[in-house]
């Protein structure tokens, strides 16, 4: 992530899931814009993202063991 392009809240996405999983490769993605209005939307232009994430403390686990090791990171 280029830190200039990212708000505080991506930027602890990002520091969390770096120290509890050791990433490989890790993109946090703000998707905020898509959302203006929705539900969940606080006006932060923070509210929505996505997170892509290879990390070595994945293999072997199912797709819900690993949704825990974000949840968790988070």
């Amino acid at each position: 992530m280029t830190p200039s392009l990212t708000g505080p809240i991506a930027l602890e996405i990002e520091e969390r899931l770096r120290a509890a999983l050791s990433p490989t490769r890790l993109a946090v993605i703000n998707d905020s814009a898509k959302h203006h209005g929705h539900a969940g939307d606080d006006g932060s232009g923070e509210s929505h993202f996505t997170v892509e994430i290879e990390a070595a403390a994945f293999a072997g686990k199912s797709r819900l063991e690993r949704q825990r090791a974000v949840n968790a990171g988070e």
